[in-house]
């Protein structure tokens, strides 16, 4: 199980080969939600989100003989490109198992990195059976998106930042809205903030129709999504909460926030026009959660993590049309 110690190794082991993300504010972005906001904007980070942190914690940790055979991981992008660049910086071999239907930048952008790249259909294949069946026969390490001790650590680096980047700021109490999927960065800021700003509360934020993370806090018990394709939000759409972030959610997360696809959309063009930053539609929802769902709160001060920027241009080009 991931904690503290294990989060300030990855620290160490990332060094300077992560960017400390900034934490940017707007007035306008404040007049909005009615309270201060700030975003810790991973969209800026290396690959273009936090994943890079996850992906380099797992491949530097791994034996030097067992590194050398290579690593392999799933992800519809942002785990995919962290991962293929974390191995190519290392100089080993990747192989990334990415559904079809992934955004066609997340895909371009992870062969670029030097991955090899394996499509399946996330609606009728079975992601986990081929990354088993290329891991064998390959010899290479599978490195999980989330539900992996390495890769919490490494995402819980965006936590004791915010912890330094607040005190800095001399913010005592704060809700920290984290996009959440299977709650591999959910679960490691929760980590990092309890040991390090235990005023903080952790809130899960994700996309209507695939609230699988805020049932699961509600009920107690891991519930999963009926569908598993279909959303905007292509980031953070897992089946279900992880066997390993789930207690750590459970434990120190507060009630989960869920948007619609159209309050992401809105918070991606108020980014790019207030922060000037690219914020993907699922890298958003904590964003969007922060200015429309005011109701949720009861803090004068929101931290919402900005967890990617991989937006389709097409998309973006869309959102900018309609809002």
């Amino acid at each position: 199980m991931t904690d503290i110690t294990m989060i300030e190794a990855a620290r160490k082991r990332i060094g300077t080969e992560a960017i400390r993300t900034p934490l940017l504010s707007s007035p306008f972005l404040d007049e909005i939600a009615g309270r201060r906001i700030f975003v810790k904007a991973e969209c800026l980070q290396r690959t273009g989100s936090f994943k890079f942190r996850g992906g380099w914690s797992a491949v530097s940790a791994l034996e030097p003989d067992v590194r050398k055979r290579g690593v392999i991981a799933f992800s519809s992008g942002n785990h995919a490109q962290g991962v293929a660049l974390a191995a190519a910086l290392h100089g080993v071999p990747s192989v990334i198992i990415m559904p079809q239907d992934a955004p066609a930048i997340k895909i371009e952008n992870t062969k670029a990195y030097g991955a090899e790249v394996v499509l399946f259909d996330r609606a009728n294949d079975d992601r986990d059976a081929i990354g088993a069946m290329l891991s064998q026969e390959r010899g290479l390490t599978l490195i999980r998106p989330f539900d992996e001790p390495l890769v919490i650590a490494g995402q819980g680096t965006v936590g004791l930042e915010i912890a330094e980047q607040g005190l800095e700021l001399g913010i005592t109490t704060a809700d920290v809205l984290v996009p959440c999927g299977g709650g591999g960065l959910t679960s490691g800021v929760a980590l990092a903030l309890q040991a390090n700003a235990p005023g903080y509360t952790v809130r899960t934020c994700e996309p209507e129709k695939f609230d699988d993370v805020a049932r699961s806090l509600a009920s107690g018990k891991i519930e999963r999504n009926e569908a598993l394709a279909g959303s905007i939000c292509d980031a953070i759409i897992t089946p279900q909460p992880g066997n390993i972030t789930f207690p750590i959610m459970m434990n120190r997360c507060g009630k989960g926030i869920v948007v619609s696809e159209d309050e992401a959309l809105r918070a991606m063009v108020l980014a790019f026009l207030r922060l000037k930053v690219v914020v993907e539609p699922g890298g958003a929802v904590a964003l969007a959660a922060a200015l429309f769902h005011g109701e949720e709160f009861e803090t004068d001060t929101i931290i919402a993590i900005a967890s990617g920027g991989n937006v389709d241009p097409g998309v973006m080009a869309s959102a900018l049309s309609r809002f």
